[in-house]
């Protein structure tokens, strides 16, 4: 389920589109944040940053909107990635609107908990509430619906998990709270989204995102299994050659969220 045998980036856009979207929304409001600090940067993280006192005077829009933003290279990297990561297999499973609807819902969760549990003085912003909402989603598949996730993809996200959770208590400068309530509000709502869904299957994506080519013909399932030049150490070692990236790099992302 996670590791991605996409064989370009316009075949992984394709399959998931909205992934794909929210990735892209990341790195440009990154960038005009960062090259456009005194025009029109400046204006995006005024008017879209979480500021508790600001949602108390009415400005509800930012329970929304610190869920697309990001400070810094190493903050918009790491959720970008993990997005990248963990996001294709639920929006496959769900279909784009069901899982835009689902993100967003966990990342607006933790939102709220941030407004009612920080203080008002409390700026915070990115999309790490949201993605915890992912994982709380897997945790319940791998706790209730146990045939939607196979034993490798279970051990790996609670592998990972727990190191998220841990390093959200140890790094400083985190929003601890949204990734605990991102994570309770994924799981939550878990049971409403994942009724009457399918499996994920790199198959059925395949033919979701091309329903008019002839599979028999034009699409050989089995190029998933095709032997790739990669050498032995990496392949029987790839878990925790991730686990360690997402280590490194979340270590380094000491951010507000």
């Amino acid at each position: 389920m996670f590791i991605r045998n996409e064989r370009s980036l316009k075949e992984f856009i394709n399959l998931y589109p909205v992934v794909s979207t929210l990735v892209i929304i990341h790195i440009v409001l990154w960038l005009v944040m960062e090259f456009f600090q005194s025009g029109i940067g400046w204006i995006v993280y005024v008017f879209g940053v979480g500021n508790n006192l600001s949602v108390a005077m009415g400005e509800y829009w930012r329970l929304v909107t610190p869920i697309f933003l990001h400070r810094e290279l190493t903050h918009v990297l790491f959720n970008s990635f993990a997005l990248v990561i963990f996001g294709p297999a639920l929006e496959l499973m769900l279909g784009k609107f069901k899982f835009i609807l689902a993100y967003l819902a966990a990342g607006v969760i933790a939102n709220i908990a941030t407004f009612l549990i920080e203080p008002l003085q409390y700026t915070h912003l990115g999309a790490s509430g949201a993605i915890y909402g992912l994982f709380g989603m897997y945790i319940f598949m791998v706790a209730f619906r146990k045939h939607l996730i196979d034993q490798g993809s279970s051990q790996m996200i609670k592998t990972i998990f727990i190191i998220g959770v841990l390093m959200s208590f140890v790094g400083t400068r985190i929003n601890i709270v949204a990734h605990l309530a991102g994570f309770a509000g994924g799981f939550a709502i878990a049971p409403l989204f994942l009724k009457n869904i399918r499996p994920f299957s790199p198959w059925h994506a395949y033919q979701r995102s091309y329903p008019d080519d002839d599979r028999e013909i034009q699409f050989n399932p089995n190029r998933w299994n095709k032997k790739r030049v990669i050498p032995e150490s990496i392949r029987k070692n790839w878990l925790w050659i991730i686990i360690g990236i997402l280590a490194v790099i979340g270590f380094f992302s000491r951010f507000s969220n």
